[in-house]
């Protein structure tokens, strides 16, 4: 199964929200979009809430989560959530 990507990590959709990464990597961020306005017919969140998250399965969800923040456009939040998992994944 071929999935969207975005600059070389797989991008997941599950309702609302978007998992970012790769799950055999030790890390991924999970993206939840919140506020929804719409323009010219489409549904665009006003903040998106981003989690980094251990691809650990033995932790418990809230155990998982390492870093998160908040942005005004699911682009702002991808463009930090690469960031994290350059530098979580390849330290």
């Amino acid at each position: 199964m071929d999935f969207m990507t975005y600059r070389g990590y797989p991008l997941v959709r599950k309702e609302n929200d978007l998992y970012f990464g790769y799950m055999s990597d030790p890390f991924v961020v999970m993206l939840q979009a919140s506020d929804p306005r719409t323009e010219e017919g489409i549904s665009v969140a006003q903040k998106v809430r981003f989690y980094q998250m251990s691809t650990d399965e033995s932790l418990n969800p809230i155990e998982a989560i390492v870093k998160s923040g908040e942005r005004d456009s699911l682009y702002e939040a991808l463009d930090v959530a690469l960031t994290w998992l350059d530098r979580a994944n390849n330290a």
